[in-house]
């Protein structure tokens, strides 16, 4: 891999299951990290990083992150939209069943604020003429959802998910056509399945699903991240990149 040393990257999620193992690569790899994650109650600023509060509903809090490590670092070179983002009730409804509201605050959470953190940090890198930006699809935005891996236990897949990653998997496809001609680069990860402490009855079928007979871990998704922001990537864009273990081969 492209040497990351003092590349100003901005992780956002940093506190979640694959954010934290991003940050953790990132940092041994001697990248300066703006980790960002609404854990985190103040801002916390050196010469070598960051942590800094995000509240991902707020488009304020994401004016301010973006204007602190412009402040402190003097630039952007790379953005990891690795946040979450999700209401308490989230998984709970079948489809039929799903409040518009639920749907709707979702699509806010997640989607709306993509675009948001997208526009602003590209205007950041329209100025330098160059950067990477890497968002976060799923395979359920490739492609449509196995429900039977649910069955055992009554569960379900929420409608929103798809259609909120299926919507950032295109963003970054319009993004990296309109932002190329600045040099700067926009490509999607799409994590499989990642452990999680699930039910044994999803882990079960999910692995009998899945070529590698195996669920993800946030070791299997960070370095394609690293790679994605690094110069070892510098003519890869507007690719939609499975990191499944070959769920989406078959």
């Amino acid at each position: 891999m492209k040497d990351l040393t003092d590349k100003i990257i901005i992780v956002t999620g940093a506190e979640g299951l694959i954010g934290k193992e991003i940050v953790k690569q990132l940092s041994e790899r001697n990248a300066i990290v703006v980790a960002a994650d609404i854990a985190y109650r103040e801002a916390e600023l050196s010469a070598r990083g960051a942590r800094l509060p995000l509240d991902l509903s707020s488009n304020r809090s994401i004016d301010d992150l973006v204007s602190s490590t412009v402040n402190c670092f003097k630039r952007i070179d790379g953005l990891i939209n690795a946040a979450y983002p999700r209401t308490p009730d989230w998984g709970k409804y079948r489809f039929e069943d799903t409040p518009f509201e639920h749907w709707q605050k979702n699509v806010e959470l997640q989607l709306n604020s993509v675009f948001y953190i997208n526009q602003q940090v590209a205007k950041v890198m329209e100025r330098q003429k160059g950067g990477s930006i890497v968002n976060f699809g799923s395979i359920y935005g490739i492609v449509g959802n196995d429900f039977t891996i649910y069955e055992d236990y009554g569960g379900t897949s929420p409608a929103e998910y798809c259609a909120i990653k299926g919507g950032i998997i295109n963003f970054t496809r319009y993004l990296a056509s309109y932002l190329g001609v600045h040099g700067i680069r926009v490509n999607c990860v799409c994590p499989g399945g990642i452990w999680d402490h699930q039910r044994d009855e999803f882990v079960k079928n999910y692995t009998h699903r899945c070529p590698m007979k195996r669920m993800g871990n946030p070791d299997d998704i960070a370095p394609l991240c690293l790679f994605l922001v690094s110069e070892g990537s510098k003519y890869i864009t507007g690719q939609i990149i499975a990191a499944d273990g070959g769920w989406t081969a078959i």
